[in-house]
């Protein structure tokens, strides 16, 4: 097998902003031995997929002599959710200090998506040779972190006897917090509101991560500065006191031992004798906790559950007429399918068994022709799961020949079928699955006031809902449920409890790239997930203590 080198791209891969940065840590175990009078000098090499090329990203360190190297550098990955990101690890033995691989041994190599990595947090798997085959008995072993520091600090403070620096009244005070900057100055990091009148300040508690407030290190000095607004025009403001402490130092109060801090001016505390301060600073309660992230999630074991809800209504035309949407063309696909791959490829990796309920709406079903709103696509209701992507695709293939496409355009028997599943995921109080249902459809929702009441009842739920418009309907109605906009409510008045619904027209993306349609659909997809486990104060399943 050729390998070349090439350079990594200068800029982050892919053109979204990332969610973050993976750490990837590689050991390989009973790696081929191709050194005659010693054991391999392996090293890994990592290759990221970029517009269908193979592009190096970076190496690691020479394991001498080891064929079970743990190696201690790291990969550092830009992470995006929404994208198939195609990594291959390949293992060298080094015979030269050259840097093109094809002056070394190959000793195997393993491809995989960054996805497959972190849904599973580690993985171990058969190095492969060029022509398929494993090499000997030798195995990779991946582990991925995110690699953030998602701390917050809440803060709830207080004043008491400030000094006075109004004339005619009483100080307006409030605070600024430092850090020491690079450049050795102070760099402003917080400010509080301002309480007007009163040398016995209460400010409202305030959160700030804890990388902002002092670059995640708890020992590291912070200052305080306590200002007095000055409503004049100048623009500055009053000084009072100022004092230096460390957030481990505020640590140490609690809820009935706040943590007192002398406010010190020191041009008073040089010009008087008999100065001891300028006010106390209290520390209420100082608390440190963690702000979960969607890798978090992930990472902590959250199964991404994924449905797909097909629109076989009449209006779409038969499937045997080129004309039809769900004319299937030489190439094998259509934008029902290509909806279904775009956005199955990407869950696909969160899933671990991969196998994906398949429904269909809006059809006759043999053998008594009944209308049917809520059918499995391969016809064994006790178990419409379909295995992976693939199965989905072969699945509907297979069944357009045997249903006729009716009507009405019926949403809520789908909704509700996923939203029962759901409603059961609850029940464990824990983030362990979060539900996605893809429906694509043709146009206008027949039972809008059941839908929307659906939608509403499950946004309560671990649930988001992708609708893709293929054709060229009137999707008006779906920019309705996709609650950017304004908040959906349901016909009784009941306001959902969070934006769950993403509507993308197809028609948008038909001559985009491909992988531009699952970005679009997936972009909201990883803070829907976050919304939902904050809000029912649910942790990740293994989450380490703030």
């Amino acid at each position: 097998m050729a390998y070349t080198a090439s350079p990594a791209p200068a800029g982050p891969l892919g053109t979204h902003c990332c969610v973050c940065k993976v750490e990837l840590s590689v050991c390989g175990q009973n790696l081929l031995d191709r050194d005659v009078t010693s054991k391999s000098d392996p090293f890994c090499v990592l290759f990221m997929e970029v517009n269908g090329k193979w592009v190096e990203l970076d190496r690691t360190e020479t394991a001498v002599n080891n064929l079970n190297p743990a190696f201690s550098k790291k990969f550092i990955v830009d992470y995006h959710f929404e994208e198939v990101q195609k990594l291959k690890f390949a293992l060298f033995d080094q015979d030269k200090s050259s840097m093109q691989l094809y002056e070394h041994d190959f000793l195997g190599e393993f491809s995989c998506t960054l996805g497959m990595i972190v849904s599973s947090k580690k993985i171990t798997r058969t190095l492969l040779l060029g022509n398929g085959k494993p090499a000997g008995k030798g195995m990779i072993t991946i582990a991925a972190q995110e690699l953030s520091d998602n701390r917050v600090i809440t803060l709830s403070m207080a004043g008491r006897k400030l000094d006075k620096k109004d004339l005619f009244g009483k100080s307006d005070p409030f605070l600024e917090f430092y850090k020491p900057g690079d450049d050795g100055k102070w760099m402003l990091v917080h400010r509080t509101e301002v309480i007007k009148y009163t040398l016995d300040p209460v400010w409202k508690p305030f959160t700030v991560p804890l990388v902002s407030l002092c670059d995640g290190d708890v020992e590291k000095l912070i200052k305080v500065i306590v200002m007095c607004y000055d409503y004049d025009s100048d623009g500055g403001h009053d000084f009072i006191g100022e004092f230096q402490t460390s957030v481990a130092r505020m640590c140490e109060a609690q809820d009935a031992f706040p943590l007192e801090l002398e406010c010190i001016n020191p041009k008073k505390q040089k010009k008087k004798k008999n100065y001891k301060n300028s006010g106390i600073i209290i520390v209420k309660s100082c608390k440190i906790t963690r702000d979960f992230s969607f890798l978090d999630y992930i990472l902590g074991g959250c199964q991404l559950m994924f449905t797909v809800g097909i629109d076989f209504t009449a209006s779409n035309g038969n499937p045997r007429d080129p004309s039809s949407l769900h004319y299937i063309n030489p190439l094998g696909t259509n934008e029902y399918l290509s909806a279904i791959w775009a956005v199955g490829q990407i869950i696909q990796d969160y899933d671990s068994d991969k196998m994906f309920p398949a429904l269909g709406f809006g059809a006759q079903l043999p053998p008594d022709w009944k209308v049917s709103h809520e059918f499995a696509i391969n016809f064994n209701p006790t178990n419409p799961f379909c295995s992976g992507v693939e199965g989905i695709v072969q699945a509907y293939s297979a069944c357009l020949p045997h249903i006729r496409f009716y009507g009405p355009t019926n949403f809520s028997p789908i909704v509700n079928h996923v939203a029962r599943f759901a409603a059961q995921a609850t029940q464990q109080e824990l983030a362990t699955q979060y539900f996605i249902l893809l429906i694509i459809t043709d146009g206008v929702i027949s039972d809008m006031d059941e839908t929307r009441h659906a939608v509403v009842q499950a946004s309560k739920l671990p649930m988001s809902i992708i609708i893709v418009g293929v054709g060229n309907a009137d999707f008006a109605a779906m920019e309705f449920l996709d609650g950017d906009s304004r908040v959906l409510r349901s016909h009784t008045g009941e306001e959902a409890a969070r934006d769950i619904v993403q509507f993308v027209p197809f028609r948008d993306f038909r001559n985009a790239p491909k992988e531009t349609l699952a970005k679009a659909v997936l972009a909201e997809l990883p803070q829907q997930v976050v919304q939902y486990f904050k809000h029912q104060n649910l942790p990740p399943i293994h989450s380490e203590p703030a």
